[in-house]
């Protein structure tokens, strides 16, 4: 090589100078701005999964908290129609036990004012006892008609107790989540 060519090259090394030293600083500049990008979008996604994660966590306890109470409430209710149809067997079966008693002495009653018609001696006598009887009986039967009623009002009354508690529990807990 000569010293022409040498300088030439020289020459051609001291121009290359600043653009290499530019490509290197600009290598470098966006190697710097991928390393901070890098690591801010990683920073970035760890929070996002962070915060997922935690919404996640949040929605489960909360979802399983609703279920617990709706399981809860269904067997509150549950129990209150329990309470509701032992009530009403409890009450037919007094009212049954009730009109079955009067049936008897109905029949009873029945039994003597037969046997009273069968001894009188005069028509009368025969229509002023028919007339009785007939007024007895009457008074009896609505006598008993109130009693059963009555029975009826208080069975109501009380059967429905139960189930009204649980309807005012039940909207008040649907409700709850509407207001908030």
């Amino acid at each position: 090589m000569t010293s022409t060519s040498k300088k030439t090259t020289a020459a051609q090394a001291d121009v290359m100078k600043p653009v290499e030293d530019a490509v290197a600083a600009g290598k470098e500049t966006i190697e710097q701005f991928v390393k901070v990008g890098t690591e801010t979008a990683t920073k970035n996604y760890e929070q996002a999964i962070a915060m997922t994660k935690e919404q996640v966590e949040k929605a489960s306890a909360n979802l399983f908290r609703n279920y617990g109470e709706l399981n809860e409430l269904n067997k509150d209710n549950v129990e209150a129609v329990v309470a509701f149809n032992t009530k009403l067997v409890k009450a037919y079966e007094e009212i049954g036990k009730e009109i079955a008693s009067f049936t008897q002495t109905s029949f009873e009653s029945q039994v003597e004012a037969t046997k009273a018609i069968f001894s009188v001696k005069s028509l009368r006598d025969f229509v002023d006892l028919q007339s009785n009887l007939a007024r007895v009986q009457f008074d009896k039967v609505m006598a008993e008609g109130a009693k059963i009623t009555e029975m009826s009002v208080k069975v109501a009354n009380e059967a429905y107790e139960p189930l009204q508690a649980r309807m005012n529990v039940t909207v008040e807990k649907m409700l709850k989540p509407v207001a908030a």
